[in-house]
């Protein structure tokens, strides 16, 4: 059985890999397994920059094929921020919570016709011969006036989905995964899996 890491510690998404991977029989493993790597910084000006920063640091470290993603969410009236600076968006010692309300203070004068956004993702995969397979995908919706719903994370609560009319914060996993940016990157990976792994010239 081969391996892959997935160049994260959050065990939500390495779960979620290694179902949508078993058909292929891979382990798929976490940074947890690999205690010496250590925060990778992200200094990219792009989801592709940040995600490739982070999956060649770690199939470098480990020799494995590494798979990471890099996501945002992008607001058409502040001309796409936060974009890569979703997550610290509010500055130091930023939290969701804070991130959303300096959101929602942003847009406090923009029109609700005007205040689409969508979440992107770029997900990547780096094996140790340089081969790369990178896949995106993006959420359309738009940003709410108030928060709503206790699912999920991030800006969640104010993002409205475009298709059903409901915040992301409501909708089950289930529904988030198959409407989701890193839902849809995440399944355009594994329809390319098996033409990249036969480029890695993974034995």
């Amino acid at each position: 059985m081969g391996a892959v890491v997935l160049a994260t510690r959050n065990k939500g998404k390495i779960a979620e890999l290694s179902a949508m991977l078993e058909g292929f029989h891979l382990e798929v493993r976490g940074l947890d397994d690999y205690p010496e790597i250590g925060e990778i910084e992200e200094t990219g000006t792009t989801f592709e920059a940040n995600a490739l920063i982070k999956a060649k640091a770690v199939a470098e470290a480990t020799g494995l094929i590494a798979v990471a993603d890099d996501s945002g969410l992008e607001v058409d009236a502040l001309d796409g921020a936060p974009g890569v600076y979703s997550a610290r968006y509010s500055g130091v010692g930023a939290t969701d919570l804070k991130n959303s309300e300096k959101l929602l203070a942003a847009l406090h004068d923009v029109d609700d016709d005007e205040r689409t956004a969508r979440f992107r993702c770029v997900m990547l995969a780096y094996a140790p011969s340089g081969e790369q397979l990178v896949t995106s995908g993006a959420w359309e919706g738009h940003i709410a006036r108030e928060f709503k719903g206790d699912q999920g994370f991030g800006y969640d609560p104010v993002f409205v989905d475009s298709e059903s009319g409901r915040h992301s914060a409501e909708l089950s996993r289930e529904e988030k995964n198959q409407r989701s940016h890193r839902g849809k990157a995440l399944r355009k990976l594994l329809a390319d899996w098996p033409e990249f792994w036969a480029r890695a010239g993974v034995e």
